[in-house]
């Protein structure tokens, strides 16, 4: 059962014509590029910048430029046809039980992300201990989790989102300033360190840069609920629903257009905040052989910061981790919780009489989900293992998404509304890249694990 909101025709408006209008319209793109600095950039791509140096800076710009494609395509097929990612994917050909075999693989990544939530609630939580807090850091753990719920419960979205999109600005702002401000320390990037990220060579090991393309730009996850927000936020709001006629083909073509330049400037946006997480790794970490592990993660990471303000900047480093770690695990939660509902009316466990039904389930959702992560974060407490795992299980379902995205290009029935050659193009070369790299990442641990 698709859950986009019912558009009625008298909602449709015309996509805006001058440039002041475009940029009043651009809405979900930047919201998420502007909350997308999340696990990926604080510690995936640290990490991967720590064990190799600069020599992977291209895989960096190629992971965040592939899922535009992807993301364009997910949101003109919401956009024109009114479906929310899950009730898409399960109109899939293909064997089904229950609902679509996609819809499965997808199950299998959704169960991932509880234990990448449960990685970054442990990275709050040794934040908060580095920053004096006496509390054993399962018990914060646990205050994390569920001070998460009854923030959620209770409608708390709209302050914890405002607040938390300002600090992450602040944060990259200051990320950005610490790249300029290498220059200045013995730190400083050399023109042949950048040079050597461009000679397209691949590490011994895959794992961490197949993590980090799962994660970095537009995750998987984030590809999933994109087109929530093109359903509710705007573009499927102003389109209306298809009425056949020339006038509806005129206004989705607008705002079809409003929504490509949309994704390419949150494209260029958090492209530049990866790039520059990356540069600090590969600078300060790699130059100091030091590598974030679990145990000292957030010390660890923080040396991007001393390293170039000097000490006192633990605390701008501490308070910028927290918004960053929390925002993504507020918003992740509540957009599981979302794709939690959907996914339980299409296995058919629960028909929701009316909204308020629905909503009513959608709390539980806002409560189990932290009582999972939290409680997986307890058993485990190995916060970069847990990322790893759902980013890893992220990088494993985009093959599947983009190959859906294809699918749904062809089955357009407006061709004159179907993506150009070009980006048809593109988005078959970056299908095909994608499915490369996880069959590799594949074989190469299964070759790993039969010689060990």
């Amino acid at each position: 059962m698709s859950t986009a909101p019912a558009v009625e025709s008298s909602s449709r408006r015309p996509p805006p014509r001058s440039f002041g209008e475009v940029v009043r319209q651009l809405g979900p793109g930047l919201i998420i590029s502007a909350v997308i600095v999340g696990s990926g950039e604080l510690i995936v791509t640290p990490k991967l910048g720590a064990e190799e140096g600069f020599k992977l800076l291209w895989f960096i710009v190629l992971g965040c430029l592939l899922k535009v494609f992807v993301q364009i395509e997910l949101g003109r097929h919401a956009v024109l046809r009114g479906q929310s990612t899950l009730a898409s994917l399960n109109t899939l050909p293909g064997p089904r039980a229950i609902v679509s075999w996609v819809l499965w693989l997808w199950l299998a990544m959704y169960l991932s992300l509880v234990f990448q939530v449960a990685g970054m609630v442990g990275g709050v939580a040794r934040v908060f201990a580095l920053g004096g807090m006496t509390l054993s850091i399962n018990w914060l753990a646990v205050l994390i989790g569920g001070g998460t719920a009854v923030l959620l419960v209770i409608g708390r979205y709209r302050l914890v989102e405002n607040l938390s999109t300002l600090f992450v600005a602040l944060f990259t702002l200051a990320t950005l300033v610490a790249v300029g401000l290498l220059q200045q320390t013995g730190f400083a990037v050399t023109a042949g360190q950048l040079a050597s990220g461009f000679t397209f060579g691949l590490p011994n090991r895959l794992v961490t840069a197949f993590a980090a393309f799962g994660i970095i730009g537009v995750g998987a996850s984030e590809l999933i609920y994109y087109p929530y927000w093109c359903l509710e936020k705007g573009y499927a709001l102003n389109v209306g629903p298809d009425d056949g006629t020339a006038e509806w083909r005129e206004n989705a073509r607008g705002w079809l257009k409003i929504m490509r330049v949309d994704a390419w400037v949150s494209f260029v946006l958090y492209t530049t905040t990866t790039l520059a997480f990356y540069l600090l790794g590969a600078a300060i970490l790699h130059a100091k052989q030091v590598q974030v592990e679990n145990a000292r993660m957030i010390e660890t990471l923080s040396l991007m910061y001393r390293e170039v303000f000097g000490e006192w900047s633990l605390w701008m480093f501490l308070v910028g981790a927290f918004a960053v770690l929390y925002s993504t695990i507020f918003g992740a939660t509540a957009s599981n919780a979302r794709l939690a509902v959907d996914a339980l009316g299409l296995w058919g466990v629960k028909r929701y009489r009316d909204g308020a039904e629905r909503l009513r389930w959608l709390k539980y959702a806002c409560v189990a989900l932290p009582v999972a992560f939290t409680t997986v974060f307890i058993l485990v407490g190995a916060p970069v293992s847990l990322v790893f795992i759902g980013a890893v299980g992220q990088g494993l379902m985009l093959p599947f998404l983009s190959g859906a995205a294809i699918y749904y290009h062809y089955t357009n029935p407006h061709r004159d509304l179907r993506a150009g050659r070009v980006s048809l193009t593109c988005l078959i070369v970056a299908s095909l890249l994608m499915t490369a790299l996880g069959m590799y990442q594949v074989g190469s641990e299964v070759l790993r694990l039969l010689g060990s």
